[in-house]
């Protein structure tokens, strides 16, 4: 008897105090698709704990519209500026405390790791990930996307592909090769 393979609903998160992007994607066996992506603008909002009250209402409410089983968040990178890596840091941790909240399954993804499992490159740029999007997904993604938003729509197929749905256990040298590695998942 055969086992039925169950749908399951990731958002992914890309933490930030001015942008923050998020995108839902449902995957079940090996495919993937698009389910929402977009961002919360949070430019005009001057006191900083504002904006953390604002990401955790508004990841409360994108849970509850749209019911994730299992949410993705990127892990603020390590850079020179202490103060940015705090305030990423702080968005993270109310992303993550929104998620506890509504009893949502949580993990966590370098930039680099969500690169190389887009694009196959670590280094990639947020127009290479992308760029890549529509050939993973074998969907076209919608116009004017922001990059914050396709670099959720990264994270959430990043855990998508971490727990064993689709390629996790290979590895890719580049574009070409995982094209070569793929020629299914492509158009």
């Amino acid at each position: 008897m055969a086992t039925k393979v169950k749908e399951r609903r990731i958002l992914g998160i890309d933490p930030g105090t001015t942008v923050m992007g998020y995108g839902i994607i449902e995957g079940k066996g090996q495919k993937a698709h698009l389910i929402n992506l977009d961002v919360v603008a949070m430019r005009k909002i001057t006191d900083p704990m504002e904006k953390l009250k604002c990401i955790f209402e508004s990841t409360v409410r994108i849970i509850e519209q749209y019911l994730p089983d299992e949410m993705a968040v990127e892990a603020p990178f390590f850079g020179k500026n202490v103060q940015s890596m705090l305030k990423l840091g702080r968005a993270q941790g109310v992303v993550i405390a929104a998620a506890m909240y509504k009893n949502i399954p949580i993990s966590e993804y370098s930039p680099r790791k969500i690169k190389q499992s887009i694009t196959g490159k670590g280094s990639a740029s947020k127009e290479q990930v992308a760029a890549a999007l529509p050939y993973v997904l074998s969907e076209k993604m919608p116009e004017n996307s922001k990059l914050d938003a396709t670099d959720a729509v990264a994270v959430a197929l990043c855990h998508f592909f971490q727990n064993g749905q689709s390629s996790a256990g290979k590895s890719y040298s580049g574009w070409a090769s995982f094209v070569k590695q793929n020629p299914g998942r492509l158009g």
